[in-house]
């Protein structure tokens, strides 16, 4: 048991992870792939900014919990609108601090990511923390996408140019582009609206009839949290989508898109969360940093004739791209919107958007 300080009462159970990045703790908290989960962070300080509008990935925090080691109550910022501990409380978040993350981060690296408790307040004790603890579960078999994903079809138009102000030139006519939402972060939105489509974003609720009538001319799988063996009824509809127009799946969705295609995954011992994991694209040689959040990965063994691994990630050679020519289908497993993140993987966009004009090719 780790032991720290909290302002407010609260109480949160979920699968325990950390993620190793120095900067992007509001973009961290809204990505709707932490749903279930508390999230650990290691950087020595935590909510110097404060949070803003602009910089949320979803609609509320998702992650489950925050702890970290140390606190800041009074943000230094222009772009500043209210604090962290203020953020959290208004989404009924609890949030702890002064803890040893670094140890408890080689405590799960140790035992791998691991069900717990996070309780706050006058009512916290050993006993209760422990009660809680034994009653929570990680994310193995569980569907957590019906809490995340929009609940109906609507029409996405804001670019990553709105945090300057300075609307890009328009080109070419854009393409149509649906986006399965099983838990999208509005930067993947904002940068294929960069890129030239014309975005809709679409619950995975939808069947492959409903997903075609919004005439697409491509479909992205998102990202969301969970485990993706248990979203059978998104794999189903991603096989009846195989082959048909083109498709781009990322993290959860290039897990989905292997799954469809008859491949199988896996859990990972503590998962890839962080900004600076490196990936190596198997045909260029080329190295990517990129920004990565999750617990599972595409077993590359099972991949079916005619799927192949495209990029690996250098740290422990676990799959993080596919692709499919003859079903005009693409996977990768990291978030190249790199919201937070490098810059290395933005052209994925680009070139899907590419593909979905020329039809696939």
């Amino acid at each position: 048991m780790f032991e720290g300080r909290a302002q407010a009462d609260g109480e949160a159970q979920g699968e325990v992870v950390f993620n190793t990045s120095m900067f992007g703790y509001q973009e961290m908290l809204t990505d709707p792939s932490y749903r279930g989960q508390i999230l650990v962070l290691t950087a020595p300080h935590v909510g110097n900014v404060g949070v803003n509008h602009e910089d949320a990935e979803g609609r509320r925090v998702g992650a489950q919990g925050l702890v970290v080691p140390d606190l800041e109550v009074a943000p230094s910022n222009w772009r500043a609108r209210e604090s962290l501990p203020a953020y959290l409380q208004r989404f009924g978040v609890p949030y702890a601090w002064g803890f040893d993350t670094r140890a408890l981060v080689l405590h799960l690296r140790r035992q791998g990511a691991l069900p717990g408790a996070l309780v706050c307040g006058g009512a916290a004790t050993a006993r209760r923390a422990r009660e809680l603890a034994a009653q929570a579960r990680g994310t193995d078999g569980c569907d957590l996408t019906g809490g995340v994903a929009a609940d109906g079809v609507f029409a996405w138009g804001e670019g990553s140019w709105r945090a300057s102000g300075r609307r890009p030139r328009e080109g070419a006519a854009r393409v149509r582009v649906v986006v399965l939402d099983c838990g999208v972060k509005r930067s993947i939105l904002r940068r294929l609206v960069d890129a030239g489509a014309e975005v809709l974003v679409a619950p995975p609720s939808l069947s492959a009839g409903e997903v075609l009538a919004l005439e697409p001319a491509g479909v992205v799988l998102s990202n969301g949290p969970g485990d993706p063996a248990a979203v059978t009824r998104v794999i189903a509809l991603v096989g009846e989508l195989l082959g048909r127009l083109p498709l781009l799946g990322i993290c959860l969705g290039h897990q989905l898109l292997a799954l469809a295609m008859g491949g199988r995954t896996y859990k990972l011992p503590f998962g890839h969360h962080g900004a600076n994991h490196p990936v190596r694209h198997q045909d260029t040689g080329e190295v990517w940093i990129t920004s990565q959040n999750h617990n599972y990965a595409v077993d590359a063994h099972w991949l079916p004739a005619g799927a192949r691994v495209t990029m690996v990630n250098l740290t422990d050679g676990s799959v993080e791209g596919v692709a499919a020519p003859q079903l005009r289908a693409e996977g990768i497993q990291f978030h190249p919107e790199a919201g937070p993140g490098p810059h290395d993987a933005l052209g994925v966009f680009a070139r899907f958007v590419a593909r979905c004009r020329e039809g696939g090719r």
